[in-house]
């Protein structure tokens, strides 16, 4: 499985796409340590001229470090992880992924789009963090099941779409099995309050605000049957 560590990442150590080499980058500072976050410096372009095409494929949305995801990042940072094995689904730049690794986890980003994976291995290179990443599709999610149990599993602005929510609302039981937590982080998306009731049939689900006044963290936890 690809992995960043040591200055050495599989997925090459420029990210970019052919005929774009320009980045743009950011930093968070979180309990764990310091992030510097690299990441596409024309994103936004890359996002709008999409969404103004007729391919039917989706914009690039990994490409930017949404709320969401520093507030995930966030309250990772602030829970002891050490030597847990932690599952990102979704990872896009991998900010939530980078913070559970800095903070002692062993840690899998996975996400479909392979931009969003070599910038994860770049960015965890950038930052001396062992990060393992994956492809993963929700509909085919060998990847993240193949290592399941995980002990917790992290996913940011994830409720957007309603075509793939059945998918994930099939796979989240499966990477826990009973024993781990979801957390999901979401910024009020519309599709967000019915996949949360679907997942109370087999989860509780705990929901807490952040400083984010948008962004809220729902926390799962089985139940039993």
């Amino acid at each position: 499985m690809p992995s960043a560590i040591s200055g050495t990442t599989l997925y090459g150590d420029n990210p970019a796409a052919p005929g774009r080499s320009e980045f743009g980058h950011s930093v968070l500072d979180l309990p764990t340590g310091r992030i510097e976050l690299a990441q596409p410096s024309d994103a936004l372009e890359q996002i709008y001229e999409h969404e103004r095409a007729t391919d039917g494929t989706e914009p690039p949305y990994w490409a930017l470090a949404w709320p969401s995801g520093v507030e995930l990042a966030t309250a990772v940072a602030g829970t002891e992880l050490g030597g847990a094995r932690v599952l990102e689904l979704g990872c896009g730049l991998a900010l939530p992924s980078l913070a559970a690794a800095q903070g002692g986890a062993r840690v899998l980003a996975t996400d479909n789009a392979s931009g969003a994976l070599r910038f994860a291995a770049h960015n965890a290179l950038r930052n001396g963090i062992r990060l393992d990443v994956a492809h993963c599709d929700w509909s085919d999610p060998w990847s993240a099941v193949a290592g399941a149990p995980w002990d917790l599993v992290l996913a940011a602005d994830v409720l957007y779409n309603h075509e793939s929510l059945p998918a994930l609302a099939a796979l989240l039981p499966r990477l826990v099995r009973g024993t781990g937590e979801i957390w999901i982080a979401d910024q009020d998306r519309p599709p967000a309050h019915a996949f949360l009731q679907g997942c109370a049939r087999w989860a509780s689900v705990d929901t807490s605000a952040t400083a984010h006044s948008e962004v809220s963290i729902h926390r799962l936890r089985p139940v039993p049957a």
